[in-house]
């Protein structure tokens, strides 16, 4: 299916590994121009020669996204360079352990910082841009805001702001034609999913067990299927789609986990 994407710029905050990457390959593949917001300048350079290969095209612009000033001049390159924002993915962020018994207040203040405040911040600057082209916006979220998952306190209030300000920029926007949208992500197996696989006595154990638990097929989310997802959510294919919390996670936030067990 051809998503229209053609020469749209869209920007992907922490598009260089993990579900990032994937959102960033699969707009490449689309003929989009993903732009790559982050500070990792070693997987950038890694995506970027993948989607060089495949004869595609991507930018980036250098950024922490904590530090507004550096935000300013990543949106600033774009407008300057290609004159336009079509769509935003809010994506970057990371689950940081942050709980209530063994964090400080200024820990979860900082965990906030890390996983949404950027949000809003890369929504503000890009919203000039949306605004001239009617385009959209996708966050990303975690089903940690729906289950909860302890010991990770920040994290999970982040990813209930998250699901708020989709449903509020949805209301705010909807005069300005700004689509926004988000999908939940559970069981997908990322660079940062493995990083806390292993720190399991038997990893290998672990992910058969939570793939058992996993209604539709027993096995984890695979990143193309978030993309898929979240490509479709930014294209006029889903013109009339706005406001909505989408899970693609096989089924494990909603049903019963028991099924065919």
């Amino acid at each position: 299916m051809d998503l229209n994407l053609k020469d749209k710029v869209i920007i992907v905050t922490g598009g260089s590994k993990g579900i990032g990457g994937g959102i960033t390959l699969a707009l490449s593949k689309e003929k989009a121009i993903p732009i790559i917001i982050g500070r990792n300048k070693k997987s950038i350079n890694s995506i970027m020669k993948v989607i060089k290969d495949l004869k595609l095209k991507a930018d980036y612009a250098l950024a922490e996204l904590t530090d507004s000033k550096e935000c300013q001049k990543a949106i600033e390159f774009i407008y300057k360079k290609y004159g336009q924002i079509d769509g935003l993915v809010n994506n970057a962020g990371i689950n940081d352990g942050i709980g209530l018994k063994n964090g400080t207040s200024k820990q979860f203040i900082d965990s906030i910082n890390k996983n949404v405040t950027h949000y809003f911040l890369m929504a503000k600057l890009a919203l000039p841009g949306l605004k001239k082209n009617k385009g959209s916006i996708v966050n990303i979220g975690s089903k940690v805001s729906y289950t909860g998952q302890g010991g990770t306190s920040g994290y999970a209030a982040a990813c209930g702001a998250r699901n708020a300000l989709t449903r509020e920029w949805a209301v705010e926007l909807i005069n300005d034609e700004i689509r926004v949208n988000e999908v939940i992500v559970a069981e997908c197996y990322t660079p940062l999913y493995e990083k806390w696989i292993k720190t399991f006595k038997n990893p290998k154990k672990k992910i058969n067990e939570i793939s058992q638990k996993i209604p539709l097929g027993k096995r984890m989310t695979t990143v193309e299927e978030i993309s898929n997802m979240v490509i479709f959510l930014l294209s006029n294919k889903s013109s009339h789609t706005t406001g909505q919390i989408i899970f693609v996670d096989g089924g494990y936030s909603h049903l019963d986990r028991t099924i065919n067990s």
